[in-house]
């Protein structure tokens, strides 16, 4: 054998133990994505499943809140006809109010007429007890002079 040959055999030897090394290498990670690959699949699976009961429980809340709907939305249009005569009655009642209210102003300024001043008599020079009647109307007029 010569230098050659020998030098030759040594550097093929050396590239076989390299790819015997990546080869090793390359089979483990082959293994490992062959274990990654069913655990995807196994995900993946889980997955759907999820996704199908989401989707009926999507529809079954459709269905419950078409039903919810539906008496809704009976009472909504049952009850329009109720909100015009609420607001005819309303209407009426701010006209009676506001009759009401210039009534009283009229009796204010018919009851603001001064009252003729009664002296009291001789024998009366000393107060006699109010009734709480009295004392309003004492207040009442001494505000409008």
């Amino acid at each position: 054998m010569t230098l050659f040959e020998w030098l030759l055999e040594t550097i093929l030897i050396g590239l076989l133990a390299a790819t015997l090394f990546h080869a090793f290498r390359l089979e483990r990670a082959i293994g490992a994505l062959k274990r990654d690959r069913a655990e995807l699949e196994a995900t993946i699976r889980q997955f759907l499943a999820s996704t199908s009961e989401a989707e009926a429980g999507l529809e079954k809340l459709r269905e419950a809140a078409n039903g919810a709907a539906r008496p809704l939305a009976r009472q909504i249009e049952e009850a329009r006809p109720l909100v015009e005569d609420l607001r005819l009655l309303i209407a009426h009642a701010e006209k009676i109010a506001d009759r009401l209210d210039q009534k009283i102003r009229e009796g204010r300024l018919a009851s603001a007429d001064p009252l003729p001043v009664v002296a009291p008599a001789e024998d009366e020079k000393t107060p006699r007890p109010r009734s709480q009647a009295e004392r309003e109307l004492l207040k009442a007029l001494r505000m409008v002079r």
